[in-house]
């Protein structure tokens, strides 16, 4: 490992998540220049606390999204480089040391705008290396001032300015501790669907809601071999169906809305 750190802030946004921050913070201590932890003004856990303890800038203001939290975050960065990661993920040693030999390699100056790695996702047990959630890749290492995080609510990502990078290692994601946290999570994107339809005038259709699921389910665990991940296979492609078919349904519910008798 290098004998210093990098240039490089890690801007990690979090809600109540003191149960399992300390994992990311672990993976992140001692070999970036810089942590930043990005709140909104509803942390009452002690997540913030937590961070202090490992040396972190701590930044607050309400929630209006992860992109908006993630470019507020960025604001308050100091290092040319900044690297981007949730409190339910974890850069692992591979990944670690991968980085620390680019920026050695390359006189602490990588070439490329930014840097994407595959985020490999921990579910009910397994890791999930197959299906739409694999390999899931991620920029999440970029230069300060040639990337940002535009202003998507739904499925945010990076808007580079310049080439992007292939780094091999995974990211760790230990996602949906719970069946009541993987149905709100989902209820919270289809809400964000719906918004970002109804702001674009996309029109959904009939046919959407019936076919768009059964195509998302056969895409996931036949096409990209989902069934090789076993029984939790099965369940994130069942998974991805009913997200699919929640959200074209909201938006068709919403479209054909009737006003109510008087």
């Amino acid at each position: 490992m290098a004998e210093s750190r990098l240039p490089i802030s890690v801007c990690l946004v979090a809600g109540n998540e003191a149960h399992r921050i300390r994992r990311t913070l672990d993976s992140v201590q001692g070999w970036t220049a810089e942590i930043i932890l990005a709140i909104d003004d509803q942390v009452t856990d002690g997540t913030d606390k937590i961070a202090q303890a490992y040396g972190a800038k701590i930044v607050s203001q309400p929630w209006h999204g992860h992109a908006v939290h993630r470019n507020f975050a960025s604001t308050h960065a100091t290092q040319p480089w900044l690297l981007a990661i949730d409190a339910d993920e974890v850069i692992p040693p591979a990944l670690r040391d991968e980085i620390i030999h680019l920026f050695e390699q390359n006189k602490l100056n990588p070439p490329c705008a930014a840097y994407s790695f595959p985020r490999c996702t921990f579910y009910h047990g397994r890791w999930i290396r197959h299906g739409d959630w694999y390999p899931d890749r991620k920029a999440r290492l970029w230069q300060r001032d040639r990337a940002n995080w535009g202003d998507k609510r739904l499925h945010e990502s990076l808007v580079i300015n310049g080439d992007t990078g292939d780094l091999k290692n995974d990211l760790l994601h230990y996602s949906m501790e719970s069946l009541e946290q993987e149905m709100k999570k989902t209820l919270l994107i289809v809400n964000y669907f719906a918004q970002d339809c109804a702001a674009r005038k996309r029109h959904v259709r009939f046919t959407d809601v019936l076919f768009r699921p059964w195509w998302a389910f056969l895409r996931s665990y036949f096409l990209r071999a989902g069934f090789l991940d076993g029984w939790q296979g099965l369940a994130v492609a069942r998974g991805i169906a009913l997200y699919t078919y929640l959200r074209y349904l909201k938006v068709y519910q919403v479209q054909n809305e009737k006003p109510l008798p008087e």
